[in-house]
């Protein structure tokens, strides 16, 4: 007899949701950041910054270059996808503007905050919309998918850590 509480396998929905909520805490952390009055804050909210950039470009690249286009093939309804990737644009701006930025000041902290606002909502689509779609799709192997999102993701952080 099946165990019918048997989890699924881990998927691609479930390694780009592991991202979310990775980075979700990162935000936290960094709203924290922005009340203390610890001398190192100011470093410490410039060095959690450059890491959340840095996850949030990988996990954006890995759902276009990979996520984003199976599922375009798999879905009817695109408009999510075109959606999402207005989504990244935007945090694409942010993002830069963030790794750009000379000084960690109010306005730094003010983007930091506004892209983590971007991002809440871009998750909340993703999980309720997105990745119920894509677990329904048939033809998707989502879990073949999540190794090939893994590969590429870790790929990626060498590339950007080594230029960094």
């Amino acid at each position: 007899m099946p165990n019918s509480t048997k989890r699924a396998a881990p998927d691609a929905c479930s390694l780009l949701d592991s991202d979310h909520r990775n980075v979700k805490k990162m935000f936290k952390a960094y709203e924290e950041l922005t009340h203390s009055r610890a001398a190192d804050a100011q470093q410490k909210k410039r060095e959690l910054a450059d890491q959340i950039c840095t996850e949030l470009t990988v996990h954006a690249q890995i759902e276009e270059e990979i996520f984003y286009p199976a599922l375009r093939g798999a879905i009817s309804e695109t408009d999510l996808l075109d959606e999402a990737e207005v989504e990244h644009a935007s945090a694409k701006e942010l993002i830069a503007q963030i790794e750009a930025a000379t000084e960690v000041d109010d306005k730094f902290d003010a983007k930091v905050i506004v892209l983590g606002e971007y991002i809440d909502h871009h998750v909340k689509e993703e999980r309720n919309e997105i990745f119920v779609k894509a677990r329904a799709a048939s033809g998707l192997d989502l879990v073949a998918m999540r190794e090939q999102l893994a590969a590429r993701k870790e790929e990626l952080m060498e590339e950007l850590t080594a230029a960094a």
